[in-house]
């Protein structure tokens, strides 16, 4: 559980931020931003935030946890959250209210304005939560050390059990499995694995499809470890590979290994992404190369920075971020590496320990 003093930290660094919102209050309603601000895990929570003072909402469900776990005041609500956070609201006699345009969802919305009538008005703010949760604590950088080192010890254990005539449902419930045998949570985001054509689908789900002797195989997966993501691809080949899966292979791993080597603080996302790029141009693979270079990651899978062209935000130290060039080739294969890297002071530090050889089962 993220220590007491970091959490508070973290409510006045955004409590902070209000007067520049032109805002008295902040509604939070982003479950990650909610487990940010408190620690609280459950589905269902709701934080108003002023200066020097916190007010948590949740329902009966999780009204031990929330009394025994949460600073501030707690409200344990019957009815919608929004409601009880207008009484709040009301009560203190808030007059400008922020809200997290991008997660409020419309009917909320609603209610809470009708709630609160004309005596207080909801102003939208952008992602300031988002900002502030891509410069990692140290005790965040900890967590997702152990996450990454926890999924990479997972694929080692599944690797030794990949042969033909496994499914690749089969593999992604093993990978699945042993992630949980080593203490994860869940597993980050949905596993992918993809074997021969199957893998140019960059987002592939695995089907009841039976492994060959001789095809290619990626596999993406990440695990969650105490609310932390981590995140990684490998791909590797059963049987003898052709001339061509070859040549993509280093061809990506060459844009991979270019991509990591330029993260350092002050380059932007966007710089990246170029550097990637233009490896796979050199060798006439960029037109397959259909996604982003990387994205940050840590209460989610995906969060801010995003390793895209038109991305400005300049890399600093503390962020958590993944390094994934790939290749897809429509009826013939797809092939994507991927790392969790930290930036350092002086450069990155990648996080992931498994191997990148071409591994030839």
């Amino acid at each position: 559980m993220t220590p007491a003093p970091e959490i508070e930290k973290r409510r006045r660094d955004i409590a902070a931020l209000l007067p520049d919102l032109k805002a008295d209050a902040l509604l939070v309603a982003s479950s990650a931003n909610v487990r940010y601000l408190s620690g609280f895990d459950g589905s269902n929570g709701l934080i108003l935030l002023m200066p020097g003072e916190t007010h948590f909402f949740t329902d009966p469900r999780y009204a031990i946890t929330a009394h025994q776990n949460i600073a501030g005041k707690v409200h344990v609500a019957k009815g919608p959250l929004v409601a009880a956070a207008a009484k709040v609201i009301q009560r203190k006699r808030l007059k400008r209210i922020g809200f997290e345009a991008g997660w409020t969802q419309y009917d909320a919305f609603e209610r809470l304005q009708k709630a609160l009538g004309r005596a207080s008005s909801l102003v939208p703010v952008g992602r300031v939560i988002e900002e502030r949760r891509m410069y990692k604590s140290p005790d965040e950088i900890d967590t997702i050390r152990r996450s990454v080192n926890l999924n990479s010890e997972a694929y080692a254990k599944v690797l030794k059990r990949i042969r033909p005539g496994v499914r690749e449902l089969d593999i992604a419930a093993e990978i699945e499995y042993q992630m949980k045998m080593l203490g994860a949570e869940k597993p980050a985001f949905d596993t992918i694995v993809a074997a021969g054509a199957h893998a140019a689908l960059p987002h592939a789900h695995p089907g009841s499809y039976r492994l060959t002797g001789n095809e290619l195989l990626l596999v993406d997966m990440g695990a969650m470890l105490q609310g932390y993501c981590s995140d990684m691809t490998r791909t590797v080949h059963l049987g003898t590979p052709p001339k061509r899966i070859r040549e993509m292979y280093n061809a990506v791993l060459e844009a991979q290994l270019a991509g990591i080597a330029a993260v350092r603080p002050g380059v932007t996302a966007g710089k990246i992404d170029v550097v990637t790029r233009r490896v796979l141009k050199q060798h006439g693979l960029d037109k397959a190369f259909v996604h982003s270079t990387g994205h940050g990651l840590g209460l989610e899978i995906h969060e801010a920075p995003r390793l895209g062209k038109k991305d400005p935000t300049k890399l600093a130290p503390g962020m958590a971020i993944t390094i994934e060039p790939g290749v897809y080739l429509e009826g013939f294969a797809g092939i994507r590496i991927e790392d969790t890297v930290l930036v350092t002071e002086t450069g990155c530090d990648v996080l992931t320990p498994s191997p990148k050889e071409f591994i030839v089962i």
